[in-house]
């Protein structure tokens, strides 16, 4: 038997005072008033309301370690990247890993794998595949429905799915940037009940009076929190938190607890904010986590103030995994599975032929998924579209990395390179090899480094390379969170040394094969125009 004593606070109930919790085999006997000099916080554990554990590039157990130091008790995490590589395969090693520890890992059944038909995906995940996933207790909900336009347009595949999420009682997740009017009533009414992607006050807005739950997103690259909190005060009964993609080295400093400090520092209700990050996760996916009540496992944390929510401890079913500055959480052994099938490549491999005068670019906006579609003057040399570090256009490819083909090239801008290449295998969705670089030389360097590790991240200049290594299915790594954080953070600082101009230049870089999220993108299969659904060409 244990017991907490604190300022408790009873978010369901919006009071706070001075109490003592009993717990006894891992669940809340007791909650008492009692007078003491004991002056922290206990609150509920902080729960990430959508998550791809992937894009930390750290298994599930030891995302757990790292992010119960920072009051994370619980997530909702959409194994949607490994189900790309390795299909169910995937999903089930996620369960696994996840299971030998006690964080409270809730995952859904991917339900676009591949993503889309126009990249070349590591595996598929039918219908059948979700019935078997959905009928199981391990998987909590169908994870997001990128395929908007196939719930518009009376998909088969996509009904069945969704309506084997119904047939087993649990949520389905949306993904639907910019979708509005009649088309997000449709959408809605299939059954699909949050949105993680919005980007606009407006958007967020229209879905809210319709319905949906918006969840808040501020990730790596993608930052929607400026945009949508004042939503909040008036919304916070059907709004919640998310980092969607969290980089190991932003990981290691914060997490919804950085969410909670800036929404109070914004003098919104403490109770509103902490109904959000705490209690409405729990309630929207019927989550096994304990929301500080009477009979409730005892998932719970205790906070020096409501303004900085800085840590000082955390308990998942009554157990200490968190003490003062140190995650009582070991790292797990486990064994590597991975999907990596292509040979090195010629630098004759990434030469385009062309006379054309304009071309078009993919520009990239720093902190957001989406793209704008731009014309600039082509820069060809000896009959091959080159980059143009003066202009800041530069060519970039994307490798499939399940088979030797010919590689997609396109041209960026934004990146800022002024030497050298980047290359990442962790390539959303289909996680084939991207790479952006300067020099047709040095992008077959970059990407060649990734054949040779089977997957990773690295960086190339003149001078030297660096690379760490995903050897986990190609976008996770196999060691530590402070080994892997450390190798990252230096990663992207020799990025920026090479002129990168971005905030977070891996993640921006592995959103550029994102199809389904408008407007330019490039797949292995070529350019793609997402507005329109359809392939277009590089010259004007």
């Amino acid at each position: 038997m244990q017991k907490l004593q604190g300022q408790i606070v009873d978010i369901k109930n919006k009071r706070i005072f001075k109490g003592e919790i009993t717990i006894e085999n891992g669940k809340i006997k007791s909650i008492e008033k009692k007078d003491h000099s004991v002056n922290h916080y206990i609150l509920p554990g902080f729960v990430d309301a959508h998550i791809h554990i992937e894009s930390s590039m750290l298994v599930p157990s030891e995302f757990a370690r790292i992010a119960v130091n920072h009051g994370t008790v619980s997530t909702v995490s959409d194994p949607h990247e490994i189900a790309n590589v390795l299909g169910v395969a995937g999903v089930n090693f996620m369960i696994d890993n996840g299971k030998q520890t006690p964080f409270k890992f809730n995952f859904g059944a991917p339900s676009c794998v591949p993503a889309t038909s126009f990249e070349s995906a590591g595996a598929i995940i039918d219908s059948e595949d979700i019935k078997t996933l959905m009928a199981s207790a391990d998987i909590k909900y169908l994870a997001e429905m990128m395929n908007y336009p196939g719930v518009l347009f009376d998909d088969e595949e996509v009904l069945k799915k969704i309506a084997w999420a119904k047939h087993f009682g649990k949520p389905i997740d949306g993904h639907a940037p910019g979708l509005r009017g009649d088309d997000l009533t449709t959408y809605i009414s299939a059954g699909i009940s949050t949105d993680h992607e919005c980007f606009t006050f407006e958007e967020g807005l229209e879905k809210l009076q319709k319905g949906m739950n918006v969840i808040i997103r501020e990730g790596s690259a993608a930052k929607n929190f400026e945009a949508l909190i004042d939503l909040l005060p008036e919304y916070y009964e059907n709004m919640m938190f998310c980092s969607d993609d969290k980089h190991p080295d932003d990981l290691l400093l914060g997490h919804i607890n950085q969410l909670c400090a800036r929404a109070v520092a914004k003098g919104i209700d403490v109770f509103k904010v902490l109904q959000a990050a705490c209690i409405n996760p729990v309630e929207h996916y019927n989550l096994d986590v304990g929301v500080l009540q009477v009979g409730d496992d005892a998932d719970c944390i205790v906070v020096e103030d409501l303004r900085d929510f800085r840590t000082l401890q955390t308990y998942i079913n009554g157990e200490l995994v968190f003490d003062n500055g140190i995650s009582k959480l070991e790292s797990v052994e486990f064994e590597n599975l991975n999907n990596f099938n292509t040979d090195r490549k010629q630098v004759s491999d990434f030469r385009f032929e062309s006379n054309a005068e304009q071309i078009r670019v993919i520009e990239c906006l720093d902190g957001e998924l989406v793209t704008n579609e731009i014309i600039e003057s082509a820069t060809i040399q000896n009959g091959n579209l080159v980059s143009n570090t003066e202009t800041d256009v530069l060519k970039m490819v994307v490798v499939n990395r399940y088979k030797n083909d010919k590689p997609a090239i396109a041209f960026i801008k934004n990146f800022g390179l002024k030497e050298g290449a980047i290359a990442s295998s962790v390539g959303h969705d289909s996680h084939n090899i991207i790479a952006v670089g300067v020099s047709d030389e040095a992008i077959c360097n970059a990407v060649n480094l990734l054949i040779d590790n089977e997957g990773g991240i690295c960086a190339i200049s003149n001078a030297k390379e660096k690379v760490v290594a995903l050897p986990v299915a190609g976008i996770m790594s196999d060691q530590n969170a402070e080994t892997i954080g450390k190798q990252y953070s230096e990663l992207d600082k020799m990025a920026k040394q090479l002129g990168s101009k971005l905030h977070a230049p891996y993640m921006s870089l592995s959103f550029m094969a994102l199809l389904v999220i408008p407007s330019l993108k490039l797949s292995d299969k070529g350019l793609f125009n997402g507005s329109d659904f359809k392939f277009t060409s590089l010259e004007i």
